[in-house]
């Protein structure tokens, strides 16, 4: 390089020389030519096989260091999932436990989870680049949202916490049936296999002819219970196409909850149950199932769904309903029949059967 004049010489500014003559050593290095067969420097003169080699190469080690990152997280990203399934699975028990009717404790859990979404997502805003339409089709995802909290807690009310949950998540079969007839997926075989076993199930939790089954409207309870299932792949399959392009998990749960609130509005001013000045300890109690289930419980499940494999996510999301159907066992004396056990224990083996089918088929990547 150049050569800078010394403080004590020439008061001029410093400037920089060009190198004295016969001075090899500071002489740039001269230009190699690159060797046969395309060995030269990276960019030179390579053949389109070496590089695609290299990037082959590339593509691997940057494959096996995201495995690695994602080993060294699981157990924090594990827990996560397991206290997300864990804070859903009180669901049920918050409702009953407010004490108010279902119209009353399905709005106030959309309406006071919105507040805390909306600061979540602007957070976040800078990273959720969806348009405008898959924001709409969203909300679209959150009417159908509110229909299943309403059967859902109707079904609460009739039937008790447990086998309500229980009930709710047949989606796993209606999804795949839906998709199968709607969007040409073709189902696993396990699910065309498990549904009859549920349905049997379902059928046995309903208590026909049953005098020593638990609730207060056994057969009306299921009937909303199916219908919480179905409402609730409308919402799934409707979310999936508001969020083509996997937005954080915040700005469609936002807009979904916003959708959700103005469908449970609508459904329950012709209701004449529904309560709009809860009292305490109620208020409490919704607010518990909002900001725990609706905000809290989501939010750290759709943090693991991704970064654990599918075939584990199934099997911690069926910690939900047996474990609703523990704390009802626990804490509201939901003594259910011998039927009606053998009923749970069916639904919860095709579920689960289904689910794991499924994860089988779409490992995590």
């Amino acid at each position: 390089m150049g050569r800078v004049l010394p403080a004590g010489g020439d008061r001029r500014r410093r400037r920089f020389l060009p190198p004295a003559a016969g001075a090899p050593h500071l002489r740039p290095p001269a230009r190699r030519a690159p060797a046969a067969g395309g060995g030269g420097a990276p960019g030179g003169d390579r053949s389109p096989a070496a590089r695609r080699i290299d990037g082959g190469r590339a593509g691997r080690a940057r494959r096996r260091l995201r495995r690695r990152r994602r080993r060294g997280g699981q157990p924090l990203t594990r827990l996560a999932a397991v206290l997300g399934v864990l804070t859903i699975s009180f669901s049920a028990v918050f409702v009953r436990l407010a004490g108010v009717a279902p119209a009353t404790s399905a709005f106030f859990r959309a309406l006071y989870a919105l507040p805390v979404l909306y600061l979540l997502w602007r957070l976040h805003r800078g990273r959720d680049r969806r348009r405008p339409a898959e924001r709409r089709l969203a909300f679209l995802a959150g009417v159908f949202l509110g229909l299943d909290l309403a059967v859902w807690h109707r079904s609460i009310e009739l039937i008790g916490a447990g086998l309500a949950t229980v009930l709710g998540n047949t989606q796993v079969l209606f999804v795949g049936l839906a998709s199968w007839l709607l969007l040409r997926e073709r189902p696993p075989r396990a699910a065309l296999v498990s549904a009859p076993v549920v349905f049997a199930g379902v059928v046995l939790i309903a208590g026909l002819k049953d005098p020593r089954a638990y609730g207060e409207d056994p057969t009306g309870g299921v009937l909303f219970g199916l219908l919480t299932g179905i409402s609730y792949t409308a919402f799934l399959l409707v979310l999936r196409r508001a969020n083509p392009r996997r937005a954080a998990a915040v700005g469609p749960l936002y807009d979904a909850t916003a959708g959700a609130a103005l469908a449970l509005f609508v459904l329950a001013l012709p209701d004449p149950s529904f309560d709009p000045w809860p009292s305490w300890p109620a208020h409490g109690w919704l607010l518990a199932l909002a900001l725990g289930s609706q905000v809290g419980g989501w939010l750290l499940i759709t943090h693991a769904l991704p970064r654990l494999p599918a075939l584990e996510i199934s099997v911690l999301l069926l910690l939900q309903p047996m474990a609703t159907v523990l704390w009802g066992f626990l804490l509201f004396a939901e003594h259910l029949s011998p039927l009606q056990w053998s009923g749970v224990a069916l639904v919860l083996a095709g579920v689960g059967w289904t689910s794991l089918a499924g994860a089988r088929r779409r490992p995590a990547g």
